[in-house]
């Protein structure tokens, strides 16, 4: 296997939740992925607790804990579920395609909703920052 898309929806969240999935499998647009595929299962606040869930376990079987990061975590969520009620595609392959920016241009995505450095914080890492320029009900780059 050299990429996620590798496997079907249903074996990489299986993967996934199991903690077998290979690491170098989860990369940030698979980190998108399993938010596409939660929100496409649950509502959105029960998508974001359950991805929570399992990140923290998957890095933590990884012993990798410290990698885990609450506002970003959360911030893809919104993102993902901002973009998906503006798409009509049924294959995570398909949503990325209409929104390569999720994937290619994220960090300038954040930067439309945070003044400050997210990606390294340790206050981010350990609880939800709310955006301080820009609401997720508000995206930029559509």
């Amino acid at each position: 296997m050299d990429t996620h898309f590798d496997l079907s929806d249903a074996a990489f969240q299986e993967q996934f939740e199991a903690c077998t999935l290979p690491p170098t499998l989860f990369t940030h647009e698979a980190h998108l992925r399993l938010a596409w595929l939660l929100l496409r299962e649950y509502a959105q606040s029960t998508a974001e607790e359950k991805i929570q869930e399992l990140l923290l376990a998957y890095v933590s079987a990884l012993g990798a804990r410290e990698k885990y990061n609450t506002t970003l975590t959360l911030a893809a969520m919104k993102a993902v579920h901002h973009f998906m009620q503006k798409s009509s595609a049924n294959s995570f392959s398909n949503f990325i395609d209409d929104f390569p920016q999720l994937s290619t241009n994220f960090k300038d995505l954040m930067s439309a909703h945070y003044s400050r450095d997210i990606f390294n914080s340790e206050e981010a890492k350990a609880h939800y920052i709310e955006p301080d320029l820009l609401p997720f009900t508000e995206q930029l780059n559509e």
